[in-house]
């Protein structure tokens, strides 16, 4: 049984979700962020839309932010992706993308689903948004964690 959000994934599944948010941003200046919450209450994008803005991700400098968030116990998901990203990517990537993350939960390989949404994601920012000589890390990449 879940007891909480911290408990969801080991240290070493945690450690493999925080180096693929590393690898997908290695080249790159956009920025992916992972957030995963024992429930979720209401409906799970407007949270997952709180969450983005309580964690500052509208303030990278492309608007080029993209958070992938987690309810555990409520099996709820909700991917987030600044007006930059938006504004790039093709219609139906989001739609994709959740597919990718549906067909892994289901099968309970939440480790593995994220870490091939986050590359996904971060193919997509390498061809849109290149790394620049100058580009900083705006935004941890460590797993965040709510109650």
């Amino acid at each position: 049984m879940i007891k909480s959000a911290k408990d969801f994934f080991t240290k070493e599944q945690r450690e493999d979700i925080r180096q693929a948010i590393l690898n997908a941003e290695l080249d790159t200046s956009g920025e992916i962020r992972v957030h995963i919450e024992t429930t979720c209450t209401g409906d799970v994008l407007d949270r997952a839309a709180f969450i983005f803005d309580k964690m500052g991700m509208q303030k990278t400098e492309l608007r080029n932010g993209v958070l992938f968030y987690v309810a555990v116990k409520n099996r709820r998901f909700a991917v987030i992706g600044d007006s930059g990203i938006n504004a790039v990517v093709p219609e139906d990537f989001w739609d994709d993308l959740k597919n990718l993350l549906l067909n892994h939960f289901r099968e309970n390989n939440f480790t593995e689903g994220l870490i091939r949404g986050v590359e996904m994601v971060g193919n997509k920012l390498k061809a849109n948004f290149p790394y620049k000589a100058g580009d900083v890390n705006e935004l941890t990449d460590e797993i965040s964690f709510g109650e």
